[in-house]
């Protein structure tokens, strides 16, 4: 007879945590086949690339398959000496970690306690707010302005409680991004006593020349800033997991005490540093998700739907009416998109582009779902 284990003293679970409504992932296409028994279904929901490793890492992978029985750099050293040589940094002023994301979460470690304010626009990735909630801080949400971050009304946010400002350039889930003017004029302008955590997940796909390098031109400044840059998107590794941040050494150096000893595996480390070394894939791959971007767009104007704009990354953010009748009713042709209820806009969807034949199955998913389905747009 099977035994479950006993019930705890719910005060036992800190207080912060009990009443923490967890992120939530968007669905894997293998649970959407099982749950709905379908042949064929297309993932647009996670804004991962399209296109695998690249394919040094691909070889890089192989070879450190054959040393798992091994623990992996805890410190990272080769990748995070290779992270400074290419931003002509100093290795103390890089950490790399599990993800952007676990960036994120060691930065809230490091500087929040119970009541410190972290603030950020609204919507956009939950993370942030996830994270100052998980260590007792208090998120303040400002609104965004025509679907971009209102930098002003940030500065304005800001009190002598505050800590941490996030910024997301370009937004995720917008997909639109602050220039360097407004940037510029932020920085002039945010008081010392706030450390300014610039995300750049998305840096790669841009090509606006008035969307600035914050590593080169923010932190190399002496900027109270860290920046945020990943390996999950362009380069294709998001199943490995790896992140870095570029900002002052006092940050650095906390957030390696807090960091765990083996953040980030043998092969990711191996396949981040061979993706380093490909200078000719990233626009390749820039090109392609372009291309795809125009060609989602026209996808989504053609049956009605406006996305927010201009969407410089690798996906849009569209309102629809009801999301969530919306999503179900695409789950049912086989299309995963991502719901944004958990984000702070439960009236739209995210969509990331994806190969050609992806996004004119969505097409045919769109024609088979609507009008029925779109409401209040």
């Amino acid at each position: 007879m099977s035994r479950r284990p006993g019930d705890i003293d719910p005060s036992v679970i800190r207080r912060a945590i009990a009443e923490l409504v967890p992120y939530e992932p968007g669905k894997p296409v293998e649970e959407v086949q099982r749950e709905l028994a379908l042949e064929r279904v297309v993932k647009l929901a996670s804004n991962e690339g399209p296109f695998g490793p690249f394919p040094a890492a691909q070889e890089a992978i192989a070879r450190a398959s054959l040393e798992l029985n091994r623990y992996p750099d805890g410190g990272a050293w080769r990748l995070g000496h290779a992270l400074a040589a290419r931003h002509d940094v100093p290795f103390r002023n890089v950490t790399v970690c599990s993800g952007a994301d676990a960036v994120i979460g060691y930065l809230a470690m490091v500087t929040l306690d119970p009541g410190d304010e972290a603030i950020t626009g609204w919507p956009s990735f939950p993370s942030y707010v996830l994270d100052t909630l998980k260590l007792g801080g208090v998120p303040v949400r400002v609104p965004l302005r025509d679907n971009r971050f209102d930098l002003e009304a940030i500065l304005a946010a800001i009190t002598p409680r505050t800590k941490l400002v996030f910024i997301a350039a370009p937004n995720n889930p917008t997909g639109t991004t602050s220039s360097r003017a407004e940037l510029e004029t932020y920085f002039a302008q945010v008081p010392p006593h706030v450390l300014t955590v610039l995300d750049q997940a998305y840096f790669e796909y841009v090509e606006d020349p008035d969307y600035p390098d914050a590593i080169e031109e923010f932190a190399k400044a002496g900027l109270n800033v860290l920046v945020l840059r990943t390996f999950s998107k362009i380069f294709g590794l998001a199943g490995l997991r790896v992140g870095y941040g570029v900002g002052p050494e006092e940050v650095i150096a906390a957030i390696a005490k807090v960091r765990r000893a083996f953040d980030v595996s043998s092969i990711g480390q191996e396949a981040a540093l061979a993706s380093l070394a490909d200078r000719e894939e990233i626009p390749r791959r820039r090109t392609a998700n372009r291309d795809a971007m125009a060609v989602l767009d026209a996808v989504l104007r053609e049956r009605g739907l406006e996305p927010a704009g201009p969407a410089v990354a690798n996906f849009v953010f569209v309102e629809v009416g009801d999301a969530a009748a919306v999503n179900q009713a695409l789950l049912k042709q086989g299309v995963i998109v991502r719901p944004l209820g958990p984000f702070g806009a439960p009236d739209a969807l995210r969509i990331t582009v994806g190969r050609p034949e992806e996004i004119a199955f969505l097409a045919d998913a769109l024609d088979a779902v609507a009008p029925a389905v779109f409401t209040g747009i």
